[in-house]
């Protein structure tokens, strides 16, 4: 179990440095699947944040391109071609680094780790060639989350996931993510979908003074990708359950695609103190404590 923690930046580097580069766990608090285009991709509207756990990317120069994964969830990933990492280090130039993911995440579960790695990889690699990142247009090749994660902060997302709109600040708020171990293919969780075609949220979105009133508004919201993960996955339910159990829960939903669910709390010792309940009663689990960054 992860408690939370402050992370801090790192200050430009010269060409020479090696530099690491945060990719911090993306989170949908609402996700509504609003149409799907002629070519298949979904249309979505969704509020997405990021929280204070994540996977590194470090960067030193070399000759030639290359990946090392090492970490707590590294197991079955390939530093293959096909890695997302190396495919964001081609689309930045392609030039010489050895590059090292430190894999903290669980993958297929919902919170972009893959697409959070990746545009950690840009960001890390615009300062250690000193080149400028791509666009949204051009992140989108590698995924439809790369856009909001190469953005990194907390805002509305439409179209597919290339239009952004950054959110008013948010007031203080801590995660308790949980993960049962069940990867998921996003793929497979939107083919399982039975309705493509539901109503936005507001096109105004109101302010929130505390956790609460955001809470409050989000249970008016939806991920509706939840009920076709859950019959995926139907240990999602018992997860739920579990999150909106502890004490001072202020609202437990899926993330994404799932199988990451998360706990809303307006404290970091109600956060922490859910988390550890968590974590000793699903021994199995993933279970992180982490603010809301931004």
């Amino acid at each position: 179990m992860r408690c939370c923690k402050r992370k801090g930046r790192n200050p430009l580097p010269s060409p020479t440095m090696a530099v690491e580069e945060f990719a911090p766990a993306k989170v949908n608090l609402a996700l509504h699947v609003t149409g799907q285009r002629a070519d298949g991709y979904h249309l979505l509207d969704s509020l997405v944040v990021f929280a204070e756990v994540g996977d590194l990317i470090t960067a030193v120069p070399d000759d030639k391109l290359s990946l090392t994964i090492d970490g707590p969830r590294a197991a079955g990933l390939a530093a293959d071609a096909d890695n997302l990492v190396l495919r964001a280090a081609r689309l930045m130039g392609g030039r010489g680094a050895a590059l090292r993911l430190t894999k903290r995440l669980p993958v297929s579960s919902g919170i972009g780790g893959g697409s959070a790695d990746a545009a950690a990889t840009m960001r890390a690699l615009a300062r250690l060639w000193q080149v400028p990142l791509p666009g949204p247009q051009a992140a989108a090749s590698l995924g439809a989350d790369v856009p909001v994660c190469l953005f990194g902060q907390s805002c509305r997302i439409s179209g597919v996931g290339e239009q952004l709109e950054p959110l008013a600040d948010l007031p203080p708020v801590w995660l308790v993510l949980a993960n049962p171990g069940v990867p998921l293919s996003t793929p497979s969780v939107f083919a399982a979908l039975t309705e493509r075609r539901g109503a936005p949220m507001p096109a105004s979105l109101p302010r929130f003074a505390s956790a609460g009133e955001l809470a409050g508004f989000l249970s008016l919201q939806r991920n509706d990708l939840e009920p076709a993960a859950r019959s995926l996955a139907p240990v999602i339910g018992t997860v739920l359950k579990a999150l909106a159990a502890q004490e001072d829960c202020l609202l437990a939903r899926m993330s994404g695609s799932g199988a990451t669910c998360f706990g809303l709390f307006a404290s970091a010792t109600a956060a922490n103190a859910a988390a550890l309940d968590l974590g000793q009663a699903h021994p199995g689990w993933w279970v992180a404590c982490a603010r809301l960054l931004g």
